[in-house]
């Protein structure tokens, strides 16, 4: 099924910032608002958003890391590395949830939405999925190995939509002991569902970085396009 694709502007108080977004081929479907790695709205990606186009969904990527450059794309080597981390130190989390609220308004105003909106966010954008949620933006909400969730378990109670979060049980940034104190906090909600895959580090999802494993990675996909078919 192809796809079409391109960046759009969204105007916020403090200036105007990018977002790429993906439409299917029937141009109709529900909606998600995909969340960036550290590494920016990068090849990998806008691969995912195109990924999630094909499968039926309109998909909007709003670029976070504005405010210190727009449109920063980077790589998984050592300089890339180097430079996501201080992004992400430098971001805001309060102003990218603003960010994010006004992508999902400028996919709510898409004429092809044909549904609720998911969030679905990567890593530093798996946090920001589940704050998501908690801010009670999206309708569904996925996290794929949010990095800090477990500092993040105060915002537990306001947890009112289905949530799944996926974690590799080899991930050597978010330890296993993570997991379990966020499993624990939610082992009373329903709407909580948490998968961990076997051998899988951090970033398994990512076929540009060494991480990548491809087993995980399709699993979790079925995984996800399963829980979207079931609560969106």
């Amino acid at each position: 099924m192809s796809v079409t694709t391109q960046w759009i502007d969204i105007d916020s108080d403090e200036g105007t910032f990018g977002a790429y977004l993906a439409i299917p081929h029937t141009q109709r479907g529900p909606g998600i608002v995909l969340i960036q790695e550290i590494f920016g709205v990068n090849e990998h990606i806008r691969s995912v958003a195109e990924q999630y186009a094909a499968d039926g969904y309109l998909v909007i990527v709003p670029d976070l890391f504005w405010r210190s450059g727009h449109h920063i794309e980077l790589t998984y080597d050592e300089s890339g590395w180097k430079r996501a981390v201080e992004l992400m130190n430098a971001t805001d989390i309060t102003k990218a949830q603003a960010d994010i609220k006004l992508a999902i308004d400028a996919l709510d105003d898409q004429p092809g939405l044909d549904g609720g909106i998911a969030s679905i966010g990567y890593c530093f954008g798996g946090l920001l999925s589940y704050l998501t949620a908690a801010n009670g933006l999206v309708e569904v909400a996925i996290a794929y190995y949010g990095g800090g969730i477990q500092n993040h378990l105060d915002r537990a109670d306001d947890i009112e939509v289905p949530l799944l979060m996926h974690f590799g049980e080899q991930d050597s940034h978010i330890p296993l002991e993570a997991v379990e104190k966020i499993a624990e906090r939610f082992d009373t909600n329903d709407n909580v569902e948490i998968v961990v895959y076997p051998e899988a580090e951090h970033g398994f999802n990512c076929s540009h970085r060494d991480s990548y494993n491809q087993r995980a990675a399709a699993e979790a996909h079925g995984n996800t396009l399963i829980f979207l078919g079931q609560e969106l």
